[in-house]
């Protein structure tokens, strides 16, 4: 088998795909769990508005900049390096972001099985009374057993397998292009409905009126730079990844606004759908990651048809789940299938086996392993830790001085398809001055609070 076998001889059908699948991998649980959380914790308006900005002053070009890499490589993480920078150590970048990328998938999918059990328990109509214990005793039992939380683990990544191995048009695209739509149109159905409740514009407010004093904190301004880079999928290479395969015709600066737009729209929206539901119920909004698997429960049950209410929600969580798992799989597939020669179906099984096991240890560690732990993190906040304070911004910052200084300016602006001059000089000067800063800053400030 040929190095090159399998990569770049599969394509999106469409541009349109693409978009819907970077969009996929991006709109996550980042965008309707971790996002909710943090801008509950960061003073919601004065967080969101920040956030816009670092979106579109370091987000977007940094996410041109690695899309840049993989159309132009036309290969995996690793191989696309190599090609653009042989005899150089840079493929070292890819490889870090395979190895980001099979930590952040065991144990994302460990969190991905919660949001299937809590569907299931949703459509059996379980969960549309308060357990006994309440919820959070519910979940608390839930997360220690040592055996249940990993069949529904199990059970997500055998569906992300199955989509992955079909290929990039016939799996991923068409997963996608029906995953997007019906995200989006749930979202907004939530949304609308938490416009409907009685506290809903104290929850508009929150998200929507900013809070001038909080503009002096420099802490909104990390966590808001933090969620921005962590939102759009930056530094792990699976972006990297989806677009080595794009065709020739295909261009990047409005495919990546696109995406970057749209994304941060999703995150809006599910601000919306949680804060409306928080207010009106009188739950703060600082409540943390709890939020969505104890606290919106709670909330159901006390809304009419809640039952209702929590099989939607947790459909679209699930959804969103299984988007970005696509990516992350999609990402140790594509190098083990070009390096060791397997079928790309034989890669998939490898990879998802490799997750899955690194999640038992992930999911044990609420339970027989919670004594494992480091600094008070246990296992799956290790991994988290791991991948969110040190490979995502090493990577990103990598790609960053890549593009930015190894390659000739007439290289860089080449592959990043940017035709208008100036915007090529802002765009530059963002990857190589401002960019670099900002995500050391990030590393810096997230190393210190481990």
């Amino acid at each position: 088998m040929s190095q090159q076998s399998g990569i770049g001889h599969d394509q999106w059908k469409s541009r349109f795909g693409f978009m819907l699948a970077a969009m996929g991998s991006a709109v996550g649980l980042g965008n309707i769990w971790r996002f909710s959380y943090v801008a509950g914790e960061s003073g919601g308006a004065t967080f969101l508005l920040i956030y816009l900005a670092f979106v579109l002053l370091i987000g977007i070009p940094l996410l041109l900049t690695e899309f840049s890499i993989g159309k132009a490589g036309k290969m995996d993480a690793v191989g696309s390096f190599k090609k653009l920078a042989p005899n150089t150590k840079w493929h070292l970048t890819g490889i870090m972001g395979v190895i980001g990328g099979i930590l952040i998938l065991s144990f994302y999918s460990v969190v991905s099985g919660w949001s299937l059990f809590y569907l299931y328990q949703y459509i059996t109509g379980s969960f549309w009374t308060e357990p006994d214990g309440g919820f959070g005793a519910a979940f608390d039992a839930w997360i220690t057993n040592p055996i249940a939380p990993l069949f529904w683990q199990a059970l997500f990544l055998i569906v992300t397998i199955v989509i992955v191995r079909r290929g990039i048009g016939a799996g991923i695209e068409k997963a996608n292009n029906v995953l997007m739509p019906a995200l989006a149109l749930l979202m907004i159905f939530m949304a609308g409905y938490g416009l409907t409740l009685d506290g809903a514009s104290e929850g508009l407010a929150f998200l929507f009126s900013p809070d001038w004093s909080k503009f002096g904190d420099p802490n909104v301004y990390l966590m808001a730079l933090g969620q921005a880079f962590f939102s759009l999928s930056i530094g792990i290479c699976g972006m990297l990844t989806y677009s080595s395969y794009l065709k020739d015709k295909d261009k990047l600066p409005a495919a990546t606004v696109g995406v970057g737009l749209l994304d941060t729209l999703f995150a809006v929206i599910a601000g919306i759908m949680v804060f409306t539901a928080v207010f009106s119920f009188g739950v703060e909004p600082q409540s943390g990651p709890p939020l969505v698997f104890i606290i919106l429960p709670s909330i159901f049950e006390s809304m009419p048809a809640g039952g209702v209410i929590g099989i939607i929600f947790f459909v679209l969580l699930t959804m969103a789940a299984l988007s970005s798992a696509l990516s992350l799989l999609e990402l140790p597939v594509a190098y083990i299938h070009r390096t060791l020669g397997f079928t790309r179906k034989a890669a998939t099984v490898i990879a998802g086996s490799i997750i899955f096991v690194l999640g038992i240890a992930a999911s044990l560690g609420f339970g027989i392993w919670s004594h494992i732990q480091v600094n008070g993190n246990n296992i799956l906040d290790i991994m988290d830790n791991i991948t969110a304070n040190v490979i995502l911004p090493l990577g990103g910052l990598l790609m960053a001085i890549f593009v930015g200084w190894y390659l000739t300016r007439e290289k860089a602006v080449q592959f990043s398809e940017i035709e208008t001059p100036i915007l090529q000089v802002i765009w530059l000067a963002i990857i190589r001055f401002i960019a670099p800063i900002v995500l050391l800053i990030i590393m810096i400030t997230s190393l210190l609070g481990m």
